[in-house]
């Protein structure tokens, strides 16, 4: 497998990236339409931990992490690592060392569609990690793969330049050119949240503030006595 290393991509603002960092993954997620998920296979080896980066993305081998060391090259300040790899893998392709290297770049996590390990050590370190495996096996250095070209993670295609944010409700991609958009649409969804949340603490009903009740007609749903629906449900032949 031959391949290439992309330099220089172009990547959201520095200024857009703060901004989405400052929102959780469902909010964005719904924000957005309901798009952008990498599927929730991928999941956090730590807690209460919240990034977000532009995309240095990695296409490995599997079972090999050659490219993973060609991409620290690549990685700076404000980025975090994408690495997928060819065919599935839950092999180890990560793991301590690495992440002190890309924390040296100012690199602010790793989301990987393959396997890590030294996790005990990651989380010591506070390296942001997204797994879809932790495994202890171990990986070659042998096979070319690329770097900075698109990758595809849970059917969503993610390039390099293109805002990762992930928490512990999991990972999503912002298409760099919708950086901006999904700031203004996560603000506007945060505070329709906060007046829903206010109402809620009042005691309003989800029912009536969202005007469920009409869409429960609509759907044929009745309320009932219970005791008329016990007697409804053990008549004869029931």
């Amino acid at each position: 497998m031959s391949g290439i290393i992309v330099t220089r991509p172009p990547k959201a603002s520095a200024q857009d990236v703060a901004a989405l960092g400052g929102y959780g993954v469902a909010t964005v997620h719904e924000a957005l339409g309901r798009t952008g998920l990498l599927g929730p296979h991928l999941r956090p080896i730590q807690q209460d931990v919240r990034v977000a980066g532009t995309a240095v993305t990695v296409l490995s081998w599997p079972g090999d992490n050659l490219m993973i060391h060609a991409a620290v090259e690549q990685c700076g300040e404000g980025d975090l690592l994408v690495v997928n790899t060819t065919s599935p893998s839950t092999d180890g392709m990560f793991g301590e060392l690495f992440a002190t290297a890309l924390r040296y770049r100012g690199v602010r996590g790793l989301v990987t569609n393959a396997g890590v390990r030294d996790t005990s050590e990651l989380r010591a370190m506070g390296f942001p990690v997204w797994s879809a495996a932790v495994s202890a096996q171990g990986t070659v250095k042998a096979t070319g793969g690329s770097v900075n070209v698109p990758v595809a993670i849970g059917g969503r295609i993610i390039r390099p330049g293109d805002v990762i944010l992930a928490d512990d409700d999991g990972v999503m991609c912002v298409p760099r050119e919708r950086a901006s958009e999904a700031v203004e649409l996560s603000q506007a969804r945060t505070e329709k949240e906060e007046a829903s949340r206010a109402a809620f603490a009042e005691g309003q009903l989800g029912l009536d503030r969202y005007g469920l009740r009409e869409t429960l007609v609509r759907l044929g749903v009745r309320y009932q006595q219970y005791d008329d629906y016990v007697a409804d449900t053990s008549g004869p032949g029931r």
